[in-house]
């Protein structure tokens, strides 16, 4: 495909570590398998940290990384107005100028960017595409099911939904999608405070849509699926009338390089820890970076790997420690890190099992992976994701929660041996897990769907 090296992509995302992570990893598949020019702009916060240097441009000989700048160039606190209408505003405005100012420096320098690749909410960078004469095309780096639950909210379903909003049981069918209870639902779209922060990010999310909706009266609209097409059949045919969906899933990739990474990788030698380990006997632990465990549930987690005796490796960030976790580090069989290479602790054959928040990307690595899921979803879109590794893929489990969400010990150990166990359901789980790696591993290898549907979309930008 060498005679697309005419195009010059330009991929933004936000500054979170979940949003990078896959967007940069389509970034590089693009650059090597086209030999297209390839920018990649994230915040100036991020920019910062992944590379722990105050330099804008850097380049790694295959991607040029030039960060855009949102108003908050040295990060911002949580504090009750941030993720406000006007919070967001300020931010558009900044990045809508500075990713502007970029487009504009590579068209004056004989590299015009020929296509924006953009990542969810950021619908100010479809602006900055238009009054540039640019292409613009969504990166939907969730479940394309995800995708169909706020394509259908937003078209039919919304008052259905508010009208049972406080029925956590009741059942939403969605054309093409398992049912669903209100509780599996993304939480922004059972928001009921629309002055709230979640009140907000709603509002972004209907935007984007009508955003889609606006580009389908011209053209079918593209949307790129961080998702694999054997995965989720029914769900991209339920929209896929109205928009053009191509589902992209690639391998997660096993790397030593911190490149993309806003962590700091733990000095703990845990590969070296894993190698001692029996063959699909660890529990692995990790809730993302975004949530932080609440002491409670630090407690439970705590509790329930002492009762199951089993060997674990628990990535939690440092300011998330409590007393008990501390005390847990000085005994027991297992090991807690700041941060580490998660594909590659969850492709070592001495994890039995992940304990998960559910964000898409843990359940992709997972599920590409071949490793049983122990669910434990917090927010966004990992009720949905849950559902699925339990209903859908039946490759795992969902955990059981009390009263203030928490999981308590005892819930943990049934999960733990209802996965890894012996009996007839974690057989099965087991299969099905390395079911899902092969179809994967087949959709992601040249002639397979992935790669077949990643040759059409390049070919028929370049047309």
């Amino acid at each position: 495909m060498a005679d697309k090296q005419h195009h010059h992509f330009l991929f933004i995302t936000s500054s979170h570590q979940g949003h990078i992570s896959p967007t940069l990893h389509l970034a590089r598949h693009l650059a090597t398998s086209t030999g297209a020019a390839v920018t990649f702009s994230t915040t100036v916060f991020a920019h910062r940290r992944m590379f722990s240097s105050n330099q804008d441009l850097i380049s790694d000989g295959l991607i040029t990384f030039i960060p855009y700048s949102d108003g908050y160039d040295d990060g911002f606190k949580s504090e009750p107005s941030i993720f406000t209408d006007k919070f967001h505003s300020y931010v558009r405005t900044n990045s809508k100028r500075s990713v502007s100012e970029i487009v504009g420096n590579h068209a004056g320098r004989g590299q015009p960017v020929t296509c924006i690749i953009y990542t969810i909410v950021l619908n100010w960078a479809v602006e900055v595409a238009r009054e540039h004469g640019i292409l613009s095309v969504l990166y939907w780096i969730q479940t394309s099911s995800v995708f169909a639950t706020y394509y259908h909210f937003f078209h039919g379903f919304e008052s259905l939904i508010k009208t049972h909003i406080d029925d956590l049981s009741f059942t939403v069918s969605f054309p093409g999608l398992q049912p669903l209870q209100i509780r599996d639902l993304p939480s922004f779209v059972r928001v009921t405070n629309y002055d709230s922060a979640d009140g907000s990010i709603l509002c972004l999310f209907r935007e984007m849509f009508e955003i889609l909706d606006e580009e389908k009266e011209r053209m079918k609209a593209m949307v790129l699926m961080n998702t694999f097409q054997e995965w989720e059949t029914d769900a991209l045919a339920s929209f896929n009338v109205e928009i053009e969906a191509i589902p992209v899933g690639l391998l997660p990739k096993e790397t030593n390089s911190g490149a993309g990474y806003l962590f700091k990788e733990d000095e703990k030698k845990y590969m070296e820890w894993l190698d001692t380990k029996e063959d699909g006997s660890v529990v692995y632990i990790s809730f993302g970076t975004m949530v932080e465990m609440k002491k409670e549930q630090i407690k439970e987690m705590v509790k329930g790997l002492k009762e199951s005796k089993r060997p674990y490796l628990w990535v939690v960030r440092k300011d998330n420690r409590e007393e008990e976790l501390l005390e847990i580090e000085g005994g027991g069989d297992g090991m807690v890190v700041e941060w580490c290479s998660q594909v590659r602790v969850l492709a070592h054959k001495a994890v039995g099992c992940i304990v998960t928040h559910c964000g898409w990307n843990s359940t992709l690595e997972s599920l590409a992976c071949g490793v049983p899921m122990v669910c434990v979803p917090q927010w966004s879109d990992q009720g949905i994701n849950a559902k699925l590794v339990e209903s859908l893929w039946g490759c795992g489990v969902r955990s059981e929660v009390d009263g203030d969400g928490v999981v308590k010990g005892e819930e943990l150990v049934r999960c733990l041996e209802l996965v890894m166990g012996d009996g007839e359901k974690g057989v099965e789980i087991r299969r099905k897990a390395k079911m899902w790696k092969d179809e994967a591993l087949v959709a992601g290898s040249e002639g397979g769907s992935s790669y077949l549907n990643f040759r059409a979309f390049v070919r028929k930008i370049s047309d």
